[in-house]
C-alpha cells in the first residue's frame, strides 16, 4: 500500500482547507424551502385519518386510506425518480406539486361528499402516487454537487454531514408535521390540514423546483439526459441489502409507534404515546447530526453493524418493560441507534448509486421506509388487537434483527466485493 508523500499530504489539507463549503455551493434559502417542502408529506398520512375519522366516523376506514397513501409511495416513489434522473427534477417536480395540491383537495372533497369507499381509497392512493418526493430529491441534488464541485479531499466527510442533515431534517419533520395537523384541525376543522399542505406543497414544492440547484443534473448524464450505468445495477446485491436495511428502519417506525400507542391505551392515556416517542426522535436527531463528527477510520460498514446492534439491544428491553419510565430508558437507547444507523444507510445507498442514476436509489431507499413503516403499523395495529400489547411490543425487535442482519450480510459485501463505480468518491 503506497503513502502519500508530506508534500501531497500537504496539498491535500490546502484543498480542503480551500474548498467551498456546500452551504456556500448550494445556498441557504436552498436548505430552508428543502426543509418547508418536506412538510406536507409529513402532513398527509395523519391529515388523510384525522379527515376519514372525523367525515366518515370509522377508524378502520381511517386506517385504510393511510395505508392507501403508503401504498402510492412505494409504488410510484422509485419511478418519480427516475423520471427525475432523465428529464431533470425541475419538469418532474413542477407536475408533481400541482398534481398533488389536487389530489389533496380533491381527496377531501370526496370524503365530505359521502362518496363510496373504494374512491376514497382510490383518491388516497392518488395522493400517494403523486407526492413530491423532496427528501430523496434533495439528498441527490446534494451529493451531486459534492461529487461534481467540491474537491475529492472533502467529498467523504461532507457527504456523512449532508446524510446526518438530511435524516435529522426529515426526523424533525415528520415530528412537526402531525403537530401541525393537529394544531390546525382543532383550531379550524379536520379538512384544514390537507388544505394547509395542499397550499405547502404548490407553493414550496414549487418554488423547491424552481431553485437552480434543479439545473445540477449530473456530470455523468449526456446531453439526452441518457445515464451510462444499466438499470440491472439498480439490482446490485451491495445496493439491495441496503434497501433491505432501511425496510427493517422503516418497519420499526411502525411497529415501535403502534405497540408504543397500544402500551399507552391500556395504562389509559393513548394520547401520551407520541410524548414518549418524541424521546427517542429527539435523541435520534442529534445523535444523526454527530455522525458527521466520528473517525473516518470509524467504516460505514463498521458503523452499521454498531448502531444498529444499539438498536437491536434497546428493543429487547421491550421484552421486560412495564411501566411510562421504563419505556422511556428503553425508547432512548434505541433513539442512540436509529438514527446514526439510518444517516449510513444512506450513505452507502450515495456512495453505492450506479452512474447517473442517483435520484433513482435515494427514492428506492425512501419508499423503503414508507413501505416498511405502513406494513409495520398494519401488522402490528392487527396483532395487538388480536393478541395484545405483549405480542405487538415483539415486532419491533424482529424489525431491529432485519436491520441488524442486513448489517452483517453488508459486513462481508463490502469486504469480498468489489467497489461499484459511484457519483462520487467511495465512502465505504
Amino acid at each position: 500500500m503506497t503513502h502519500a508523500s508530506p508534500q501531497e499530504q500537504s496539498d491535500i489539507r490546502t484543498q480542503a482547507t480551500d474548498a467551498p463549503s456546500l452551504l456556500r455551493i448550494a445556498g441557504l434559502p436552498y436548505f430552508l424551502i428543502a426543509f418547508v417542502a418536506r412538510l406536507p408529506f409529513a402532513m398527509m398520512v395523519v391529515g388523510v385519518l384525522t379527515v376519514v375519522v372525523s367525515a366518515r366516523g370509522s377508524l378502520s376506514l381511517g386506517g385504510l386510506t393511510s395505508a392507501a397513501v403508503g401504498l402510492g409511495t412505494a409504488c410510484f416513489g422509485p419511478l418519480l425518480g427516475a423520471a427525475a434522473d432523465r428529464f431533470g427534477q425541475r419538469t418532474v417536480l413542477l407536475i408533481l406539486a400541482i398534481a398533488n395540491g389536487a389530489m389533496l383537495v380533491l381527496f377531501t372533497v370526496v370524503v365530505y361528499a359521502g362518496a363510496a369507499d373504494a374512491l376514497v381509497l382510490l383518491s388516497a392512493f392518488g395522493i400517494g402516487a403523486t407526492a413530491p418526493q423532496v427528501a430523496p430529491m434533495s439528498r441527490s441534488r446534494l451529493v451531486t454537487m459534492i461529487a461534481d464541485r467540491m474537491p475529492e479531499a472533502v467529498r467523504t466527510r461532507t457527504t456523512s454531514g449532508t446524510m446526518a442533515y438530511e435524516s435529522a431534517a426529515d426526523e424533525t419533520v415528520f415530528v412537526f408535521g402531525p403537530f401541525i395537523v393537529g394544531v390546525l384541525a382543532s383550531a379550524l376543522a379536520p379538512w384544514a390540514p390537507l388544505v394547509g399542505a395542499a397550499v405547502l406543497t404548490v407553493v414550496f414544492v414549487g418554488a423547491f423546483a424552481l431553485h437552480p440547484s434543479a439545473r445540477a443534473v449530473s456530470a455523468h448524464r449526456d446531453s439526452d439526459g441518457r445515464a451510462p450505468s444499466a438499470v440491472a445495477e439498480l439490482f446490485s446485491a451491495r445496493l439491495l441489502i441496503v434497501v433491505v436495511g432501511i425496510l427493517g428502519v422503516g418497519m420499526f417506525f411502525g411497529t415501535m409507534l403502534t405497540s408504543l400507542t397500544s402500551f399507552m391505551a391500556d395504562r389509559g392515556a393513548p394520547e401520551q404515546a407520541g410524548l414518549l416517542y418524541g424521546v427517542m426522535g429527539v435523541g435520534s436527531a442529534i445523535l444523526a447530526l454527530g455522525v458527521a463528527w466520528l473517525p473516518a477510520r470509524f467504516s460505514l460498514r463498521g458503523r452499521w453493524l454498531a448502531f444498529s446492534g444499539i438498536l437491536l439491544a434497546g428493543s429487547v428491553l421491550l421484552l421486560f418493560v412495564d411501566t411510562p419510565a421504563m419505556m422511556m430508558l428503553a425508547l432512548a437507547i434505541m433513539g442512540i441507534g436509529i438514527g446514526p444507523t439510518l444517516v449510513t444507510q444512506y450513505s452507502f445507498g450515495a456512495a453505492r448509486s450506479p452512474l447517473g442514476r442517483s435520484a433513482t436509489v435515494m427514492t428506492m431507499l425512501g419508499s423503503g421506509i414508507v413501505v416498511g413503516q405502513s406494513l409495520g403499523a398494519a401488522i402490528a395495529g392487527e396483532v395487538a388487537e388480536s393478541a395484545g400489547t405483549g405480542s405487538a411490543l415483539l415486532l419491533p425487535i424482529v424489525a431491529a434483527g432485519i436491520a441488524f442482519a442486513a448489517g452483517v450480510v453488508n459486513w462481508r459485501l463490502s469486504a469480498t466485493a468489489p467497489r461499484v463505480r459511484s457519483e462520487r468518491a467511495s465512502v465505504a
